[in-house]
């Protein structure tokens, strides 16, 4: 299978809101509670930095996606943050390495110094050790800083990269 990284366009929208969505009502590595509909996800596509998404060349099927946007503004505005969603269906096909190795590159593009994530769950371990590899670097833990679906409270791991 060819995977592609391209920019989003308009007509990726609904794709990229079902792959989101998936995400979210897991419950487990998203922050937000709430979905996306067709208007609210137009809507919050277009105003990040850069929404790259993961084809698979044949069929044209998204199989993934990021956003990109700054971490903070004024004298931190130099730092950005990204989160990445792949469909439960194209987990395992390194579709998340590809999409992560086209934001950095988009980082440096929009200028931006510094990749930095957040709120990485603990139990996230497919993700934490991606990013290892790659060369993030692990702040610390925040204890219980992630309120998981079934209500109970997990660390978080922030990480970072210098571009």
């Amino acid at each position: 299978m060819k995977i592609r990284i391209r920019g989003y366009q308009p007509q990726d929208v609904e794709a990229m809101i079902a792959i989101w969505n998936e995400v979210v009502e897991e419950g487990i590595a998203f922050p937000q509670e709430d979905c996306l509909t067709k208007a609210s996800g137009t809507d919050f596509f277009a105003v990040q930095s850069h929404c790259g998404v993961a084809e698979e060349e044949m069929s044209g099927k998204l199989l993934g996606l990021y956003i990109l946007h700054p971490n903070n503004v004024g004298r931190c505005g130099h730092i950005c943050n990204a989160s990445y969603a792949v469909s439960s269906q194209s987990r395992g096909l390194h579709i998340g390495e590809k999409l992560v190795m086209d934001s950095i590159q988009q980082a440096k593009t929009l200028q931006f110094r510094i990749l930095q994530f957040n709120a990485v769950v603990a139990g996230n371990i497919h993700a934490r050790h991606l990013y290892e590899r790659l060369g993030f670097t692990q702040l610390g833990t925040i204890p219980g800083g992630f309120r998981l679906k079934d209500g109970s409270y997990e660390d978080i791991c922030p990480y970072y990269i210098e571009l």
